[in-house]
């Protein structure tokens, strides 16, 4: 029995399988450009995910030094009205030759906050005040009513958008406080402060400080009481 001897030749150059296991670039660097994105988002996405606020919340902890008393002042102004206001502020900044897109915000912000009205009673001179000597009729002479500086209810203010262009959101990664609305609340502060000037809040004071000391003096037995209000207490 003869074995047959087989042999073989090598391929022709063109017929070649190509080398599938060759290193693919761009799907890595894809894959890795994704990994990081999801990186930077994990911390605002996260608490979409149901079950996993307790495993990967913030924990606030107050590690705020105890309130100093500095002064004590004594107050003589009866604060007779307050008036409740609300604003929408709508505040945007551009940047000269620089598109939207790329350098500017647009935020809109719902400011609400209340301005007091007083009376000084503090100020009312020894002749400001004239009693006939039946001490039956009182005439008094205050100061009109001012306005107080508006505080803003923080809890009844809120950010309705904020629009930023691309430097500013990313500038505000390397921000200590990304999210300041300082210059919307000092402009709310003011349209509040304007829109009580336009009030009728300081004739209200004096309204009620008039009823309240007619209310006071007439407890005393004083029949007619009258009061003024005007800026000279000569």
């Amino acid at each position: 029995m003869t074995s047959s001897e087989v042999t073989t030749e090598p391929a022709p150059h063109g017929d070649e399988k190509r080398d599938t296991r060759s290193p693919r670039v761009w799907p890595k660097v894809l894959g890795i450009a994704a990994a990081v994105l999801v990186l930077l988002f994990a911390g605002s996405r996260i608490s979409l995910l149901p079950g996993l606020d307790d495993l990967f919340g913030e924990e606030t902890r107050d590690r705020s030094g105890p309130a100093v008393l500095k002064s004590i002042q004594d107050m003589s102004a009866y604060e007779a009205a307050s008036g409740n206001f609300q604003v929408v502020v709508d505040l945007e900044k551009d940047a000269k030759f620089v598109p939207d897109a790329l350098r500017g915000t647009r935020t809109l912000f719902v400011g609400a906050g209340t301005v007091d009205a007083s009376v000084d009673l503090g100020k009312v001179t020894g002749s400001g005040v004239v009693v006939n000597e039946e001490r039956t009729t009182a005439e008094i002479r205050l100061p009109h009513a001012v306005l107080g500086k508006p505080a803003l209810d923080p809890d009844r203010s809120y950010a309705v958008s904020k629009q930023r262009g691309l430097l500013d959101r990313l500038g505000d990664l390397f921000s200590d406080n990304p999210g300041s609305e300082q210059a919307v609340n000092k402009l709310a502060v003011h349209h509040i402060a304007e829109a009580a000037k336009e009030s009728e809040l300081t004739a209200r004071a004096e309204k009620n400080t008039t009823d309240m000391l007619k209310g006071l003096l007439g407890s005393l037995g004083f029949e007619r009481v009258t009061v003024r209000y005007g800026d000279d207490q000569g």
